[in-house]
């Protein structure tokens, strides 16, 4: 709780996102297993959502977006990452294409910023969540040459500032 205003209580998430909410809401101790890893690693688990149909801003089975199918599958793994595309790709560590692992990102956008992230596979393959025409889905496909036009970083996220444990 950051801060009261009659029945409202300014709070920020575990993700830094601030909000306001009423204080009848508010109570209890933190579930302490919120963050428990459910997964080994990031890729693994962003896996088990293939075919998951592409929502804008979704971060469920139910429907997904390319930025919370990479923070879900951290999340699942008991990390937390930023939660849009930008973010992330200003959180990562930026790689020379010689230094791209699998389980890295590559992130796609104009100039002004990143729009699009996707987990980097090898081989010239992808995993993402994708709202283009005719697949609206989660897939894992070569990396389609109008994104590749479109590449703007190639980057490492490493959860919290320390080295990510599934590398």
């Amino acid at each position: 709780m950051l801060e009261e205003e009659g029945e409202w209580g300014r709070v920020e998430t575990a993700y830094a996102y601030p909000g306001w909410v009423r204080l009848e809401q508010l109570g209890g101790e933190p579930d302490p297993d919120w963050l428990r890893p459910l997964a080994a690693e990031p890729v693994q688990h962003a896996r088990t959502l293939l075919g998951t149909p592409y929502e804008w801003g979704g971060m469920t089975s139910a429907g997904i977006d390319c930025s919370g199918l990479v923070h879900m599958a951290f999340r699942a793994c008991g990390d937390l990452v930023p939660r849009d595309a930008d973010q992330q790709e200003e959180a990562g560590e930026r790689l020379p294409e010689a230094d791209l692992r699998a389980g890295d990102f590559v992130t796609y956008g104009p100039p002004e910023g990143a729009d699009h992230i996707a987990f980097w596979l090898g081989g010239g393959r992808i995993l993402h969540a994708t709202g283009r025409d005719r697949v609206r889905e989660v897939v894992e496909e070569s990396e389609p040459p109008e994104l590749r036009e479109r590449r703007r970083a190639l980057v490492r996220l490493t959860p919290r500032g320390r080295p990510s444990p599934w590398r």
